[in-house]
């Protein structure tokens, strides 16, 4: 048992409702080891002392003459992983965590909140920092909050959370970041991790704080808005969550969404919202502009009124789209495995990038150890991740799948050497596919720079106990993830459909060492022809044709993918000019289908089960513009669906999840 000394400006426990519960200056420790010296502080695993501990340190310091030092040693992160407890779960009032953080240029930092008091079962929320910029998301949704921090400068980073009505806020230098719903509520401890290579960062002046929340009777609350992307020239569907915070079901309210000068509002009427239960607001499609600008929403008239609670019918976020490099895709690339029970988090969240940054994002599943296995491409993968599942950005950090955002992001701007193009046709009787790719030079190269290409395929399944998914997520007790909280710990085969999965890489993982001349100049254009046969069980509308451009460092420059189902029998480019969304998702009772079609469009949607049973299906008829098509999905049992739209005989299949 570690000894206690209560100490002035240190630490302390109170019992009272509302009242500070812990502070922490570290200038009252001797420099060395963090854990020994304080009841509250420890490490991932326990041992306290070692170099899995933090460091107090005068390097740095906001006040006084101390902080606490994390710096990682390892290319994958750590040993350093401390903890700090809260002394007990909290699952309702508002939990504040508040500490100095310092980043230094070049560095990155990473904290998570623990829901319970066992550390490494559910994690409540992950903050990611790099570069002048963060992202938070609570282990199920990306990117729920984007924000920035002074680089190289001590900043307070905040946050509040009212586990009553499950809503979260984030304060940078006392200015809110903006709030969330998160769908884990419970707080237990603070993990400060540093994560990768390049994580670094001092912390200072930590503070705890908790207080009871009390229902008013009638309270809409503005609990969280998103603009749906983070991409500037990006056409994104933003919605806003109308909690109800209050004891009294709420039946109407006004949304507004105020965005770059405009306001965009929806009267919700003919509603019954719960106390505690929430209801999503969809507004119309808009363009993201390049800049810094305010996001509001702001709740009106609920119920024909002005309700108990004004204070929290506004919240707002800050939105500064990324600027993309011309020309640019990022490539990521997800290791996993059907054997791997934590690998469906990687699945989830390829999907949602595939969505979140289309048009920029390239993502791989690079399998290993099961019938999908490319041994080349997995080979060569495994000598940049550590474990699975594991993830890399353009062959960058390892980094954990739900983490590759911010990598994104940061990739996302780099101007690419060359802009990178493909070529292909296909002969359906010999199965025989051709494809050029091609790098058009925008800026001088050496023969260091190499070509690949890359197959991948899509709505992949098979049958046989190789093909059935380990699931540690069965049960929920690991938190919810994507729907696979609601399938058994081994997800049989015919429940499974594989996206991304990676099936060739050519020439090698490494790409042809004789893509280029000695000396290639900006304004030039090479090409590499690559011959494939595919199997004849591979479907070919199903597979993406993605060319890459790796630089000296074997880091990937520059992509660029194609869908092969594009193409018709004759090889002419067949287009489809419309995408849909799923809203909410997980849902219950309903769900809405946006549609964003840009021409007269017959529109057909089936629900159909993951054994390929069509449970509902209907023809919309033609439709044209932004449509949205409501869903009573009140009769499924909950599980995962596929939602599959046909527009104008192309079709795109999207998961649901019921609750």
């Amino acid at each position: 048992m570690k000894k206690f000394t209560l100490l002035v400006s240190s630490l302390f426990f109170v019992g009272l409702a509302n009242a500070q519960i812990f502070t922490d200056n570290f200038d009252s420790y001797t420099l060395g080891p963090l854990g020994p010296q304080s009841p509250q502080w420890s490490t991932w695993s326990g041992t306290e002392g070692g170099t899995e501990d933090g460091v107090v340190s005068s390097a740095q310091a906001q006040s006084g003459a101390n902080s606490a030092y994390l710096n990682s040693t390892s290319a994958s992160g750590g040993p350093q992983d401390v903890v700090l407890y809260l002394g007990q779960q909290y699952t309702s009032g508002i939990v504040t965590v508040e500490t100095a953080m310092y980043i230094p240029s070049g560095k990155e930092a990473y904290l998570n909140f623990q829901a319970n008091q066992t550390v490494g079962q559910i994690w409540a929320m992950n903050f990611n920092a790099a570069a002048g910029s963060f992202t938070v998301d609570d282990g199920v949704t990306s990117d729920l909050l984007m924000g920035s921090y002074p680089i190289g400068a001590w900043f307070t980073l905040r946050f509040e959370a009212n586990l009553t009505l499950g809503v979260w806020e984030c304060f940078v230098n006392g200015t809110s970041a903006g709030a969330w719903a998160n769908s884990i509520n419970s707080i237990a401890s603070v993990n400060f991790y540093p994560h990768n290579a390049s994580a670094q960062y001092y912390i200072d002046d930590v503070m705890l704080n908790y207080e009871t929340y009390t229902l008013p009777t009638l309270n809409g609350v503005a609990s969280a808005v998103s603009l749906n992307g983070n991409i500037a020239s990006q056409t994104v569907t933003p919605t806003g969550i109308m909690l109800n915070g209050g004891a009294n079901p709420i039946n109407s309210f006004e949304a507004v969404l105020s965005y770059n000068g405009n306001n965009y509002t929806k009267s919700v009427t003919g509603v019954t919202v719960a106390s505690l239960a929430s209801h999503t607001v969809v507004f119309d499609p808009l363009v993201l502009v390049p800049g810094s600008n305010a996001v509001t929403l702001t709740i009106n008239n609920v119920n024909g009124g002005p309700d108990d609670d004004q204070s929290d019918n506004v919240t707002s976020i800050n939105s500064n789209p990324v600027v993309p490099a011309p020309g640019k895709k990022v490539v990521g690339e997800e290791a996993t495995g059907t054997w791997c029970q934590w690998c469906p988090r990687g699945a989830v969240f390829m999907d949602q990038y595939e969505e979140d940054f289309e048009g920029f994002w390239v993502g791989i599943a690079v399998h290993n150890g099961d019938p999908m296995t490319n041994a080349i491409y997995d080979t060569g993968l495994g000598t940049i991740i550590v474990g699975y599942p594991s993830a890399s950005v353009d062959r960058t950090n390892d980094v954990d799948p739900s983490a590759m955002s911010t990598s994104f992001y940061s990739r996302l701007q780099i101007a690419p050497k060359a802009f990178i193009s493909t070529n292909q046709s296909f002969d359906a009787v010999t199965r025989v596919l051709t494809v050029d790719v091609i790098a058009n030079f925008q800026a001088a190269a050496t023969s260091s720079y190499k070509l690949a290409c890359v197959l991948t395929e899509d709505n992949v399944t098979g049958s046989g106990s190789g093909w059935n998914q380990s699931n540690a997520y069965a049960g929920g007790g690991n938190g919810v993830m994507g729907g696979y909280e609601l399938l058994p710990a081994s997800v049989p085969a015919a429940q499974m459909v594989y996206d991304h999965v990676a099936r060739e890489i050519a020439p090698s993982f490494g790409g042809d060492a004789a893509s280029f001349p000695a000396t290639v100049n900006a304004g030039e254009s090479h090409t590499k022809t690559y011959t494939f046969t595919l199997p004849a069980d591979w479907e070919v509308e199903e597979m993406n044709v993605i060319g890459m451009l790796i630089d000296p460092t074997g880091k990937i420059d520059n992509a660029s993918e194609i869908k092969l189902g594009d193409f018709v029998a004759v090889n002419e480019l067949k287009e489809s000019k419309a995408k849909f969304s799923i809203f909410p998702n997980p849902a219950t009772s309903g769900a809405t289908i946006g549609l964003e079609l840009e021409k007269d469009s017959e529109v057909e949607i089936s629900i159909i089960d993951l054994s390929g049973k069509v449970i509902t299906s209907r023809n919309y008829g033609s439709l044209n513009g932004y449509s949205e098509v409501n869903m009573n999905t009140s009769f499924l049992n909950a599980g995962i669906y596929m939602v599959q739209v046909v527009i104008d005989s192309v079709s795109t299949t999207k998961r649901l999840v019921i609750q």
